[in-house]
């Protein structure tokens, strides 16, 4: 099954949880934080303005993008995989090099 966003909306699939932290640690499930980080799999056609124009969005699928902590609400699963809803504005920044 494939998923197509509307209008400014971004699907992302997190980044995998790290199991210890930098000193080694193990950290039990409860413990662990969400990485706020991810990779876009796919993208709406864009922002309708208010004159009617469509704005293209400015991530593209493939990119490493950082998000807000709360982000996750919209989360759904397609085939077996935890996959993120969010608007292109609930994206703080892309990971580049």
């Amino acid at each position: 099954m494939k998923i197509r966003p509307l209008h400014d909306r971004v699907v992302v699939r997190r980044k995998e949880e790290e199991q210890k932290t930098a000193g080694g640690i193990v950290l039990p499930g409860a413990a662990k934080e969400k990485p706020n980080q991810g990779e876009v799999v796919a993208v709406g056609e864009g922002k309708q303005l208010d004159n009617g124009d469509v704005r293209a969005l400015s991530v593209k699928v493939g990119d490493t993008v950082v998000f807000g902590r709360y982000a996750d609400s919209n989360t759904l699963k397609v085939d077996g995989e935890e996959l993120i809803i969010m608007s292109e504005g609930d994206i703080y920044g892309v990971l580049e090099g």
